[in-house]
């Protein structure tokens, strides 16, 4: 066994070098940039506002061109400031930057916001008569894309404001938040802790402790709940009063446009889970209370370790090669691809106060490179973690190639390669036990991520609809939040669970809410849509599976997902596509039954 302190030093941990976007805040070449894009903004302005209608084809494939490398330039910028202040939230000088650059880049895009605009007034003729030009052609997925919002767009006056006052609207309500969470400290055992650490510890190996957590979690949050409420309350609003002007039917519309899915496959998916709570949820939670010799599990006992499981802790060293030799045994390209994080510093691991909790991959732009970070702390669940953002990173790498505009990919299919990768990493070391034991350790924990990716998601996400149903009707109360919050969570565990009054304000911590509300049913859709990839990959029907399946991250944003996974004989808008993927699942839990 891995010696726990060796594990998880921090000094031993790689914490990401951001020059290859800027040597500093005070740097020369972000001061030019600044500036040549302020300049390439208001020239851009001036030459094709007003004028798209009247352009020829290859004019209007240079403004494509020139808009896409101005909007380089600008992410590049604020690629840099988030994730400098990332790595220190609570580091008044780092917000203070952020919040620098995020009114700057604003200011400057304004001068850029008619194109979208303007293209999306184009009637369909004029727009067929544009892309006739190759140099336009290029960028019909990105167009495709862009006007799919066009009975939802508003006034140039109107469209301009708001862009305006984001940055002390929308903005300002996430800083507040993030801020707020990096600051709080949870005492446990005689330590301040971070939120990060201490949710870390709801899955040690002593109960003792995962209570003390638990509550001191509980207590935290409660006090701060209010304040939590308010920021909710009022992000709600005003995404109703958006959705409202704009004519979305309801809250979730806007998210599943923004995927490039449509409302009924979401529909499909959120109750083909909901159907399943009983033979997924209850039943695992049952059985691992049994496991446990009791008849019902405390709440902080959800993702413990199994009563004989030695706690297994990995080096970062470790961890590194074990996800990177399950890349490589599917594909040596996506391999190398992997490697390059960690030869380049282009991963931020340890656990600092202050530090953005959790973990994220960050795209940046095409012409640099991804970032990810984690907050590492040696457990299996760590290197799963890091599987599943490195999955993100070489995504982000190979979809680069489409340039910036094209690059990005919707939600439901970033997630495909990021969940694919946690398979193959779970895969091969399930494939390489032979202690039975460990095996079952190994597939508990397994179906414990996987429930936490897809039930526990898909319950997210149905609390998420009743907030913004019911704050329609009003401002709700942290007590109601909090009810809201209990109902979801108790209908999808399951009645193994007991759950003390303070587990009510655990919907406090979780940032999806806030920065992006309905982004967490993309999680669920990405772990169905990989079962069943794998379900394929592993019974050998499809020639040349890496291949496809590398083709399928290249072409980042410029295909829909029917077309994207034709190749592989799936159809994501059958409904039973969805039960195929939750089989795999359920079949984990009959194998655990057996043992």
């Amino acid at each position: 066994m891995t010696h726990k302190a060796s594990a998880v030093a921090n000094n031993q941990l790689p914490e990401w070098d951001l020059s290859d976007l800027y040597p500093s805040p005070e740097s020369s070449r972000l001061k030019d940039d600044i500036a040549t894009a302020f300049e390439a903004a208001k020239t851009f302005e001036k030459h094709y506002s007003s004028t798209l209608h009247e352009l020829n084809g290859a004019v209007f494939g240079a403004a494509l061109i020139e808009y896409e490398r101005i909007g380089d330039i600008l992410g590049r910028i604020m690629s840099y400031a988030q994730l400098l202040y990332a790595a220190d939230v609570s580091d008044p000088e780092r917000g203070r930057f952020y919040q620098g650059m995020q009114e700057r880049v604003t200011e400057i895009s304004s001068h850029t916001l008619f194109f979208t605009l303007e293209i999306n007034r184009l009637d369909d003729a004029t727009l067929e008569r544009l892309l006739a030009a190759p140099e336009a052609q290029r960028y019909a997925p990105w167009l495709r894309d862009i006007r799919v919002f066009r009975e939802h767009q508003l006034s140039d006056e109107l469209e301009k404001m708001l862009h305006d006052l984001h940055v002390v609207g929308t903005a300002a309500w996430h800083r507040l938040f993030d801020e707020t969470m990096a600051r709080l400290r949870f005492p446990i055992g005689g330590r301040d802790l971070t939120s990060a650490e201490a949710l870390n510890l709801l899955s040690d190996t002593d109960g003792a402790k995962r209570k003390e957590a638990a509550k001191s979690l509980g207590r935290v949050l409660g006090e701060n709940a209010p304040l939590f409420a308010l920021i909710t309350n009022t992000l709600t609003k005003e995404k109703e009063i958006d959705d409202r002007w704009r004519h979305y039917p309801r809250p979730q519309s806007f998210r599943n446009l923004s995927n490039q899915v449509e409302d009924h496959v979401v529909d499909a998916l959120a109750a083909a889970v909901k159907d399943c709570y009983g033979e997924l949820a209850h039943r695992y939670y049952a059985l691992k209370a049994k496991w446990f010799g009791v008849e019902m599990l405390d709440y902080w006992d959800r993702n413990a370790p199994l009563p004989d499981d030695d706690d297994r802790l990995y080096s970062w060293d470790e961890a590194r090669d074990i996800v990177l030799g399950a890349y490589g045994a599917f594909s040596p390209e996506m391999e190398a691809l992997g490697r390059r994080f960690f030869d380049n510093n282009w991963i931020d691991a340890p656990t600092r106060p202050g530090k953005s909790p959790g973990a994220f991959a960050h795209p940046t732009v095409p012409s640099v490179h991804p970032y990810l970070l984690v907050n590492f702390m040696g457990r299996t669940r760590d290197v799963m973690t890091l599987a599943h953002e490195l999955g993100h990173g070489v995504h982000q790498i190979l979809a680069g190639s489409q340039g910036g505009l094209m690059s990005d990919t919707p939600l439901t299919l970033a997630e495909t390669a990021s969940v694919f990768g946690e398979m193959l990493t779970f895969r091969a070391l399930l494939e390489r036990e032979i202690d039975p034991r460990r095996r079952r350790i190994m597939l508990a924990g397994k179906v414990e991520d996987m429930l936490n990716t897809v039930v526990r998601q898909i319950a997210f996400y149905d609390f998420e609809s009743l907030v913004h149903e019911e704050r329609r009707q009003g401002e709700l109360s942290p007590e109601r939040i909090g009810e809201l919050w209990m109902q979801v969570q108790t209908d999808s565990l399951g009645p193994t669970f007991r759950f003390d009054e303070e587990y009510k304000n655990y919907w406090t911590y979780i940032p999806h809410f806030i920065h992006s509300p309905f982004y967490v049913y993309a999680y669920a859709f990405g772990d169905c849509l990989v079962n069943s990839l794998y379900s394929a990959h592993a019974g050998g029907t499809v020639p040349s599976f890496p291949d496809r399946y590398l083709d399928m991250l290249r072409a980042g944003g410029t295909l829909r997902h029917g077309d994207l996974l034709a190749p592989f004989g799936l159809d994501a808008a059958n409904p039973d596509f969805w039960r195929q993927g939750l089989d795999v699942v359920i079949g984990f839990i009959d194998e655990l039954e057996r043992m």
